[in-house]
């Protein structure tokens, strides 16, 4: 029997290979010979870099960058040196889990520290890149990434803008003569679900605003400040799109990625499938294991186990997902192409105790085993 297996990470709990490991070791119980092929996972969001690096036989690099409240921060990403491409999540510099909720205000928070995190890495010889922007605490158009690589955003006295939302206020001109030479020969590939236009009633400052310290008078006026940024923007490159599907994203980030250095906004489940060629796994599989912390009804919506599942269906292949918990809706996962799931809790417990990695292992060993016995016991499709 050839099992393989790609889970998400358990967040807080286990990581992908973690909970991989964890359901080969339960199917070893019933089947000691059987040929186990755990591979990472990810959905373009937290544990990208882990799950490429560990896929692609990479490296992590940290370095102190500019955080999004204009203070150092240790940043790690992703370096593969065979391929020249580094693996980057934008809330290792700018995200929202970096900001104490008293601090949270998008008027002053930056991407200054993921402009100086791509900066880096051309430095080390990268020309590709694979960025998650997921989790930003910013609103700022991608103004201070950017300024990190180099493009002058200035104001009418031709002074730098500020940082955060604020300094698109007074932005009034944009060029990039100063910008990074090497950015002309690297390409960009964005881990993006987010379908917001960079403007408007379902814009970033409208839709994403909120929760990251934004009243209704700040809504609106990074709204003008936005459009009027794209307009700027359009001047010297005349394909920006505000309303680009993903333009949003990241307080705007997206946009920039689109317009200044030509990147392409991707699924992020399948850049990582891609990276990490599932499917050449898959193809010659008896059978397959995805899972994620918590399956439910928005898991059919791009989370990496339905990404994990449709790789798996044009093989035909079967389709057993496991998780920390299901919710009643998950059921929508089962015409998605998971052709059964199950929560890996094995009795009444604390939250706390249940996230504890050692025993949320030792679930998921006993849970996969015990699917395994059944299979044992009703072998017809599966060769023993």
């Amino acid at each position: 029997m050839k099992v393989v297996i790609a889970i998400d990470s358990f967040k807080g709990s286990l990581t992908s290979l973690e909970a991989g490991n964890s359901a080969a070791a339960g199917v070893r119980r019933v089947f000691p010979d059987a040929e186990c092929i755990v591979r990472p996972l990810a959905d373009g969001g937290e544990g990208t870099v882990d799950a490429l690096v560990a896929a692609c036989e990479g490296k992590k690099i940290e370095i102190s960058v500019t955080g999004p409240l204009g203070e150092p921060v240790l940043c790690q990403y992703g370096l593969i040196e065979k391929t020249k491409t580094a693996i980057i999540e934008m809330s290792g510099a700018a995200g929202i889990t970096l900001v104490p909720a008293s601090k949270r205000n998008p008027l002053f928070t930056t991407t200054y520290g993921v402009g100086e995190v791509i900066r880096d890495a051309i430095e080390k010889g990268c020309s590709h890149f694979i960025i998650g922007i997921g989790g930003s605490a910013t609103n700022d158009g991608g103004a201070g990434m950017l300024q990190a690589l180099g493009f002058s955003l200035l104001d009418k006295n031709g002074t730098p803008i500020r940082s955060g939302a604020l300094g698109l206020k007074d932005l009034a001109s944009i060029n990039d003569k100063n910008a990074l030479p090497k950015l002309k020969d690297c390409t960009f590939r964005i881990a993006c679900d987010v379908t917001n236009p960079l403007c408007g009633e379902k814009g970033c400052s409208a839709v994403f605003g909120p929760q990251k310290g934004a009243n209704k008078p700040m809504i609106q006026e990074m709204d003008q400040w936005l459009a009027r940024y794209a307009a700027l923007a359009a001047e010297k490159y005349p394909a920006a799109d505000p309303s680009y599907p993903g333009a949003g994203a990241a307080g705007g980030l997206g946009f920039a990625f689109l317009t200044f250095l030509h990147g392409k906004l991707e699924s992020g489940i399948q850049i990582v499938l891609d990276e990490t060629r599932l499917a050449d796994y898959v193809k010659d599989a008896d059978l397959v294991i995805t899972g994620e912390g918590r399956l439910d009804g928005q898991t059919v919506f791009g989370k990496a186990p339905i990404g994990v599942a449709k790789t798996a269906k044009q093989y035909c292949k079967p389709v057993l997902a496991f998780s920390g918990c299901v919710t009643s809706d998950a059921s929508a996962c089962n015409a998605a192409g998971i052709d059964a799931f199950f929560p890996i809790l094995r009795t009444v417990t604390s939250l706390e105790e249940a996230m504890a990695p050692h025993q949320a292992m030792k679930n998921m060993e006993d849970s996969v085993e015990q699917v395994f016995r059944v299979i044992q016991t009703f072998p017809c499709h599966f060769p023993l």
